[in-house]
């Protein structure tokens, strides 16, 4: 049943124009079906499903090739049913009616495939031979005139200066630096007595900030422990286990 929706005639292109015309009016504005309300879209969707327009009859120019099953419908097919089309091509294969060709063949010599599905000595021994005994080759035949002289004499090329001047390198000494000399750093904390250092502590205990510092390096240090611990039973485990099967 032929079918063919409102959006398709907005989409197709305007007659051409009568060879007498000297002017072409150009009209690059989107079609008006863009802009139809939904309800008239719909309406006009189901006239063409209910009360489709009536079409002449297709008349083919060319003639029509059987190209069997489509490649939407093989795609559709089950695994199963391409296994069994598979095998029975291999057992009977189809007889195909002989080729017919419609223009004059060419002989383009050995195929690329074909060369690459070739041994090395063989690709080595045709090299050889085409040194030895080069094929002769019919003259080639120029269809346009050579350039004589690629760089107009108009021209003027100049070398870069760095090419043309060629001096020794001269390095300069450096300017001696007046600065004081370097002072030895203590990079050792001062050793602090044992009563302001208890003094620190029960300072750093009372904030509440320091304590909550102190508690959390306490619990970084049990958890790496237990990791450590955890990491070394592992080892453990796996060394006991190879030395058990050997």
């Amino acid at each position: 049943m032929p079918y063919r929706s409102n959006a398709a005639e907005a989409w197709l292109p305007d007659p051409q124009p009568d060879a007498g015309q000297t002017e072409i009016p150009l009209d690059l504005l989107p079609p008006s079906s863009l802009t139809q309300p939904l309800w008239r879209s719909l309406a006009g969707n189901l006239r063409d499903t209910l009360a489709p327009e009536k079409l002449p009859p297709l008349e083919l120019t060319s003639r029509p090739v059987n190209v069997g099953l489509a490649l939407g419908e093989r795609l559709r097919l089950p695994w199963f049913r391409t296994v069994f089309t598979n095998i029975g091509d291999v057992i009977s294969p189809e007889t195909l009616p002989p080729l017919e060709l419609e223009s004059r063949p060419v002989d383009v010599g050995e195929l690329i495939t074909d060369q690459l599905s070739h041994f090395w000595w063989g690709s080595l021994l045709r090299n050889l031979a085409d040194r030895v005994a080069p094929e002769s080759l019919p003259t080639l035949n120029l269809t346009s005139k050579p350039i004589l002289d690629i760089i107009p004499k108009s021209w003027i090329l100049l070398p870069l200066w760095s090419e043309v001047v060629d001096t020794p390198k001269v390095f300069y000494p450096d300017k001696p630096k007046t600065a004081d000399p370097a002072r030895p750093v203590n990079l050792q904390p001062a050793a602090l007595p044992a009563e302001k250092r208890q003094a620190l502590v029960e300072a750093l205990v009372r904030e509440p900030t320091a304590a909550d510092l102190l508690r959390d390096i306490r619990r970084s240090r049990i958890r790496q422990r237990i990791w450590i611990g955890l990491a070394t039973a592992q080892i453990l485990y796996m060394v006991l286990a190879a030395a058990g099967k050997l």
